[in-house]
């Protein structure tokens, strides 16, 4: 009763004061500004819609911070659930395991897995992680060299993620962030340390870009005066340096950690880029309300909630990439797999991310009792067939609106031309729901194929020359 209690009260609490920042923040967005319509474009100019899983959670904790996965379970994944995105996981004290000392050995081995996700045509993004800091602490990402804990303790709590508040691990970050001392060594080490990264993958096709950090941190500094201060002034010096490396890649931010998981406002400003040509900087929030966070069930209080903070979240989340120019992933979100209703939780966040025309990486592709991707190494769970889905994973042309409805097993998917894009229309069509294909209904004239080995449909269309909006349903072929 009292967890119960707890959930209820953090939920209102966060739906209060997620009301009452609206307007402190901007207005919602309105209409169709230039900011939804950036996408993430592959060569032939057409929209990449990525959809995929994080690899992986062990990685964070291997002796050799190498995921679980070998090449056979790239495929194994791709043949699942059909998906074209992986962010991927990478830490810094693999890297740089001794100040200024990288491990070239370790990035051979990342190249060699990201080599196995290009073969079966994945795009991936790395994503530098923490948790808790570092190991010295517990957690996992920066390097013991690198952690200042001024001699306190960091007793593990429970919940988890409280252990955040432990006086060692809020010195840590507040030494890395220099809220207590300008002494910036260890926030330029982890700088170099992405310098390296960058150097090492600048040409890598497969690599779409780079995750800065995962789920930043503040210390004793919270909320826009973290966001707006050090966390800003760390991306912008990161985005300079990883430029004058590689000019190529996108380079995504992410807000602070818990409250802007749970739908309150970000106050990350727009960040420069300075490499020639248009911007590529995104952003890259997770997705995590608080009633779930703490192992919930998606059913009575704890859905009203959930769906509050669910709604609150979009129009910050979409507030922010306003505010910053920038296409939006989602780093990281995840049902409570045990759950009888995950699955209505699943189909909910599926449906808004269509709704909101953006790509996600569910966390994560770890095999195990609790996961809703693999129960064990080549044993698929039972949610895995909920999490697969109908989606398009390139638009050729500037995507107007998306959307699969599972009841009725329609794909909607509604683009206009867009001059110098070329190449078709690709949709993942699931097995499970479209075993024989898909019948196509489209309102201008196209020509289509479908390939039953990886499930994906191709249509090419004419450009309409009254400048319309190409609109596509596919349903099961019966």
């Amino acid at each position: 009763m009292a967890g119960r209690l707890r959930r209820w009260l953090v939920g209102l609490v966060v739906i209060a004061c997620a009301a009452g920042l609206l307007a402190a923040v901007g207005p919602t967005p309105s209409g169709r500004g230039p900011w939804q319509e950036r996408f993430i474009t592959d060569s032939q100019g057409r929209a990449l819609i990525l959809y995929g899983l994080d690899t992986s959670e062990d990685a964070a904790t291997s002796a050799d911070g190498m995921p679980w996965i070998k090449q056979s379970d790239v495929s194994a994944e791709y043949n699942l659930l059909g998906t074209d995105f992986v962010r991927y996981l990478i830490s810094w004290q693999q890297i740089e395991p001794e100040p200024g000392q990288f491990n070239l050995k370790y990035l051979a081995e990342v190249a060699q897995r990201v080599s196995w996700y290009q073969q079966q045509g994945y795009h991936v993004l790395l994503d530098m992680q923490q948790n808790m800091y570092g190991s010295a602490l517990g957690g996992s990402g920066a390097p013991p060299w690198a952690t200042d804990s001024g001699g306190l303790s960091a007793t593990p709590q429970t919940p988890w993620d409280l252990t955040y508040t432990q006086p060692a691990v809020v010195h840590a970050f507040d030494e890395f962030w220099g809220t207590r001392t300008d002494d910036p060594q260890y926030q330029q080490q982890y700088i170099a340390t992405w310098v390296m990264v960058a150097t090492y993958f600048a040409k890598n096709t497969a690599v779409v870009g780079y995750d800065l950090m995962n789920q930043p941190w503040g210390g004793s500094l919270q909320g826009p005066a973290f966001e707006a201060g050090p966390l800003a002034r760390f991306y912008q010096k990161a985005i300079d340096a990883i430029r004058t490396v590689d000019s190529a890649h996108w380079l995504f931010v992410e807000p602070e950690a818990v409250p802007t998981d749970w739908g309150l406002p970000s106050a990350l400003p727009k960040l420069d880029d300075p490499r020639a040509g248009q911007p590529q900087i995104g952003y890259a929030p997770q997705l995590y309300p608080e009633p779930l966070d703490s192992e919930g069930s998606y059913t009575g209080s704890n859905s009203f909630v959930t769906d509050r903070e669910l709604a609150s979240w979009e129009i910050q989340v979409e507030r922010t990439a306003e505010r910053m120019d920038a296409p939006i992933v989602l780093g990281s979100w995840s049902a409570n797999a045990p759950d009888p209703y995950a699955h209505l939780y699943i189909d909910k966040v599926q449906t808004l991310l269509d709704q909101m025309m953006i790509g996600e990486a569910y966390w994560s592709s770890d095999p195990g009792p609790g996961s809703a991707v693999w129960t064990s190494r080549g044993k698929p769970a039972d949610l895995s067939t909920v999490i697969a889905t109908a989606y398009p994973r390139a638009i050729a042309g500037q995507p107007v609106s998306f959307g699969y409805d599972k009841s009725t097993l329609d794909l909607n998917v509604q683009w206009t031309d867009k001059p110098g894009v070329t190449g078709s229309t690709d949709l993942y069509l699931p097995p499970s729901d479209f075993p024989g294909g898909g019948t196509i209904t489209l309102n201008s004239r196209y020509t289509s194929h479908w390939n039953p080995v990886t499930h994906i449909l191709s249509i090419t269309v004419p450009k309409l020359p009254d400048g319309g909006v190409h609109d596509l349903d596919v349903v099961p072929t019966t």
